[in-house]
Order: structure tokens, then C-alpha cells, then sequence
């Protein structure tokens, strides 16, 4: 395996401060902190072709997400940025959160299997509420309960940008999984809902069944162990 740390970070974003090609940069399991995260968010703020940044599995901490969030409030450009497996918390998600608000580029944000709880994941729906380009969000792996997936549900009533939500290897029990129902009653923009692994019984499930027969938008949910 390659083995990159904040060293070649740094060489990477400095190259991306004159690059004007590159639209895809993978940097995922490597050793990367928020000293290169940082670098490469500076990077971004004057670079206009990068289009995709992933960091999977890095040292990425809170520091590092707030510096991302930072980049996302000026950069034009980018439209994907995975952060799965990192070291972000509630802090983290808050400042994504916030920058999304302003932010009218970015499609699809990964926070699969950080250690985000209801409350930075709260943020995010809130944003969601304004934000209008973000097409999928992916929260597998966190500690997500009933009290956002109702917050995403009610966000969900009046987005019209998000596609994909990806809510899989959470808490959300059929109290959760209703709120959900109730909101493809009346979204009409999302696809693809992933409850996977969840805490969703038969009662979870006939309320989503339900709300079925009057959605015209749906076309992907995934409700396996």
C-alpha cells in the first residue's frame, strides 16, 4: 500500500494551486492529519477543477472538518468530498453543516463511519432545509437514533435536491422509520433511502409500505439486515 502523510499532502496542494486539469484526487487510506487536510482545503479555495477530494480513512479530526467546511463557503467547484472513517464527531459535522448553507456545488458528502451523534447530525438536516444542490448524504455507521431521522424527515417535506440518503448501521427504530414514511407521502425528489441494519420492525416497515402507494419518486429502498 502507499503510505502518504501530511508531507505529500502538502505537495499534492501546493500542485493544486497552478493545476488546472485535474478534476479527481483519491487519498484514502493513507496517514493524513488535519495539517495536510488543511493544506489541501487552502488549496481548494483558489483551485477551480477539482470536482472530487476523497480522504477516506485518514487521522482527519474535527480541526481538519472545520478547515474542509472553511474551503466549501468560497470553493465553486467541488462536488463530491468523502470523509469516511475519520476522526470527526459532532464539532465536525457542525461546521459541514454551516458551510453547506452557503454552499451551491457540492453533490455528495460521505461521513459514513465517523462519530457523529443526533446532534451533529441534527445540523446537517437543518441545513439541508436551505442548501439546494446536495444530492446525497451518507451517515452509515454513526450514532444516529429516531430524534434526526424525524429531523431529516421534516427537512425531507420541503428539499428538493437530495436524492440518495444513506441512514444504514444507525439506531432508527419504527418510530423513525414512520417520520421517514410520512415524508415520501410528499417529497417528490428523492430516489434511493437506505435503512439497512437498523432497529426496524414489521410495524417500521407497513408504515413505509404504505406511504408506498402514494410515492411516485422512490425507486431504491434498501430495508436488509
Amino acid at each position: 500500500f502507499n503510505n502518504i502523510t501530511d508531507e505529500g499532502a502538502a505537495l499534492l496542494a501546493d500542485a493544486l494551486r497552478v493545476n488546472t486539469s485535474l478534476e479527481v484526487l483519491h487519498l484514502w487510506l493513507h496517514m493524513i492529519t488535519d495539517e495536510g487536510a488543511a493544506r489541501l482545503a487552502d488549496a481548494l479555495r483558489v483551485n477551480t477543477t477539482l470536482e472530487q477530494l476523497n480522504l477516506w480513512n485518514n487521522k482527519i479530526t474535527d480541526e481538519g472538518a472545520a478547515r474542509l467546511a472553511d474551503m466549501l463557503r468560497v470553493n465553486t467547484t467541488l462536488k463530491e468530498l468523502y470523509l469516511r472513517n475519520n476522526k470527526i464527531t459532532d464539532e465536525g459535522a457542525a461546521r459541514l453543516a454551516d458551510a453547506l448553507r452557503g454552499n451551491t456545488t457540492l453533490k455528495r458528502l460521505y461521513l459514513r463511519e465517523t462519530n457523529i451523534t443526533d446532534e451533529g447530525a441534527a445540523r446537517l438536516a437543518d441545513a439541508l432545509r436551505v442548501n439546494t444542490t446536495l444530492e446525497q448524504l451518507n451517515l452509515i455507521s454513526n450514532k444516529i437514533t429516531d430524534e434526526v431521522a424525524a429531523r431529516l424527515a421534516d427537512t425531507l417535506r420541503g428539499n428538493t435536491a437530495l436524492e440518495q440518503l444513506i441512514l444504514s448501521f444507525n439506531n432508527i427504530t419504527d418510530e423513525g422509520a414512520a417520520r421517514l414514511a410520512d415524508a415520501l407521502r410528499v417529497n417528490t425528489t428523492l430516489k434511493e433511502l437506505y435503512l439497512w441494519a437498523n432497529k426496524i420492525t414489521d410495524e417500521g416497515a407497513a408504515r413505509l409500505a404504505n406511504a408506498l402507494q402514494g410515492n411516485t419518486a422512490l425507486e431504491v429502498l434498501l430495508l436488509v439486515e
